[in-house]
Formats: structure tokens, sequence, C-alpha cells
């Protein structure tokens, strides 16, 4: 088990107090939409992991119905407009962390270019395919809420299944096989806790301990990436030393 301040932790309180919300739910129905194409056009998330997730995701962030519905048909086929794609990009960070970076676009040069100059602008720099992503594994990650007895509620999500477990400020995030993310979800709820959100990330291998100056231009850097248009989500190996 371990626990430290994590870029998604971060990240969350971030999109809590100041997301643009029109520009979350853009992204958000991309995704929505990326889903449905990448799962052959199955529109039932109950048939469609990836679908499910990002509806769920979508949920969370308060979007309307009526627009993932719109996002749905789009990925069906049932609507016009552009066609996305999901890609991941990599880079480098300050002191050399490892950054993975998911989008949804429909124009793969104009995101290359736009991800390559904000990382170049930032003191980071592009890494080529393969040159980070060996770093982290693709894992599912359940936030539970810490409400209650911690070390009760800790021992009953191993108990449970969950593979590793880190607790932070909002809860304790538990890490499972990525198939399973949704089956120990469930399960976690049967025994009577909350779950927060459910979905798939890129867990490093192996933190970078990073602290002072470095730290802040590199939350900097993160925090631009995700702002840019076609930017899902960021990953980094980067542990951040409060």
């Amino acid at each position: 088990m371990s626990g430290h301040s994590k870029w998604s932790t971060i990240k969350r309180q971030k999109e809590s107090n100041d997301a643009k919300r029109g520009a979350v739910f853009t992204k958000l129905s991309n995704a929505v939409t990326v889903a449905v194409r990448e799962g052959g056009g199955v529109a039932d998330p109950q048939m469609n992991f990836k679908l499910r997730l990002s509806i769920d995701r979508a949920r969370a962030a308060n979007m309307p119905k009526e627009n993932i519905q719109r996002a749905i048909e789009k990925g069906a086929g049932l609507t016009g407009g552009n066609i996305y794609q999901e890609v991941m990009y990599e880079g480098f960070g300050q002191v050399g962390v490892a950054i993975l970076i998911e989008v949804t676009t429909d124009n793969k040069l104009r995101t290359q270019s736009a991800i390559r100059s904000h990382l170049e602008r930032g003191g980071g720099a592009m890494g080529s395919g393969g040159s980070v992503n060996y770093l982290f594994d693709k894992k599912g990650y359940i936030l539970v809420s810490g409400e209650g007895d911690r070390s009760a509620m800790i021992l009953k999500l191993i108990d449970l299944g969950a593979e590793d477990i880190e607790e932070d400020g909002e809860g304790i995030g538990v890490y499972c096989d990525p198939h399973l993310t949704f089956e120990l979800k469930s399960k976690i709820e049967t025994a009577g806790m909350k779950t927060i959100e459910a979905e798939l990330v890129m867990r490093p291998k192996v933190s970078v301990p990073v602290a002072g100056e470095p730290a802040e231009k590199l939350k900097t850097l993160l925090e631009g990436l995700e702002e840019l248009d076609d930017v899902q989500r960021v990953f980094t190996n980067a542990e951040f030393k409060m």
C-alpha cells in the first residue's frame, strides 16, 4: 500500500474549482462518441465496457442526458459530424518525468503540433512512440469515500480483490485488473461503501519524486496540457512532495 500526492488528486481539485463547463462537456462528448465507434457501434453500455466508463465520467461531471445521448448517436453513425479517434501521445516533463497524454481528435497533425508546442514551451519534450508507455501499466481505478473506519475499510477492500490501495485526503484509491473494474465496484458498493468514481488509468510502475520549483513548473505544464481542446486525460509518474 502506498500514499502520496498524485497528479489525479490535484487534477480533480482543480476541475472542481475552475473547470470550464462547456469545454469539459465537449471533451466528454468526444470520449463517448469514440467509445461507441471503437466498440463497433455498440451503444449499450452494458455491452461496451469503454462506453460505460465514458458515460460514468460524463455523469460525474453533471453532463445532461441529452448531450450523452447525442454523443452516443454520433458514435453509432446516426448523425453526421467529424470522425474522432483516440490517440496516446508520450512526452517528458521537468527532471525527466514521464507523461502520457490521452486525446480524442479528428486531426492528429493539429493535435500533435499543439502538444509538442506546449511541452517545449513548458520545459518538456515530445517523446517518440514507446519511449514512455512501457513505464506504465493499465489498471482499473476506483475511488472509495473515506468516510468511516478506514483501517477496517482497507482490510475489506483487500478481501474483495483490490490489488493495491492508496490513501489520500479524498478517500481510498483502489487499483485492480482493468477487466474487473465494474465487478469490483459492484462488490464494494454491495459491501456498503460509497464509490466516487471508477475509470481506467495508466499507473506508473515507478514514481519519480518532484518537489520545490520543478514541481510547480511541472504542475503548470500538466494543467496546460489538460486545457488543450483535444486532451482527455494526462498521466505522469511524478510523485509530488508537498
